[in-house]
């Protein structure tokens, strides 16, 4: 059964909407624990468009469950996430002008830059999980390079759900799986993932966690955060 990471940074965008002090990522973590949340996600941006630092910090001294923190292979992240020490860290490729996250990290292209980034974060501790899409090349250079875990960028799958191409594209994320657990890789899965499309994901063999913000987020403005994340951790269970 796959447990349910929740990213928080969309609490902290409507903070930084007006640069104040509310909603408090932080109390929405609390929320989110107390209606069964397995983790906290959040990303630290080189922009700090949403998540600040100070958000980081304080998460890792207060929450209960486990503490995700998605970030750039940079030298200012790894110096942060080697102070900090999150349970885990999942490597992310970033862009100043994207919307959010489009797509996988490129580990066959980064493969010697990644594996010396990786191996101090994993001497200290540190889980160690790679966003990539669901391809062999890039699942096979994840295990080369360190990782313990891959998240599969599930974008694709959420943008042609409901569509012809929809059988196509799970079936990848299935075999893909298959293949990543074969090989002694851990499996978590997120973007684009809602209450419409999220149960065919939960049910894949060997999925771990599924990270989901963005529409855990936007239902909250509606129903409120708890009821929010209940529905959706009812859905992948």
């Amino acid at each position: 059964m796959a447990t349910l990471g929740v990213n928080i940074d969309h609490i902290a965008t409507i903070r930084q909407a007006r640069l104040g002090v509310e909603p408090d990522p932080v109390d929405a973590a609390f929320i989110c624990e107390r209606a069964g949340a397995d983790a906290i996600t959040v990303h630290l941006r080189e922009d700090r468009r949403h998540i600040q630092d100070r958000d980081v910090r304080i998460l890792k001294d207060t929450i209960k469950t486990r503490l995700n923190l998605e970030m750039a292979a940079t030298d200012e992240m790894q110096k942060i996430a080697l102070e900090i020490k999150p349970y885990s860290c999942t490597l992310v490729p970033e862009k100043r002008q994207e919307l959010t996250t489009e797509g996988g990290l490129d580990v066959v292209s980064n493969f010697e830059h990644l594996k010396k980034f990786i191996a101090p974060l994993v001497e200290n501790g540190i889980i160690i999980s790679l966003f990539i899409d669901p391809k062999k090349d890039q699942i096979q250079k994840s295990k080369e390079a360190g990782a313990q875990f891959i998240e599969f960028h599930t974008g694709k799958y959420a943008e042609v759900f409901n569509t012809p191409l929809e059988k196509e594209e799970f079936e990848n994320l299935k075999s893909s799986t298959a293949y990543a657990h074969s090989i002694g890789l851990r499996i978590n899965a997120g973007h684009g993932l809602n209450y419409n499309n999220v149960m065919p994901v939960a049910q894949i063999e060997h999925m771990e966690e599924l990270n989901i913000g963005h529409s855990i987020v936007s239902k909250a403005v509606m129903v409120g955060l708890e009821q929010a994340v209940r529905d959706m951790k009812s859905l992948i269970s």
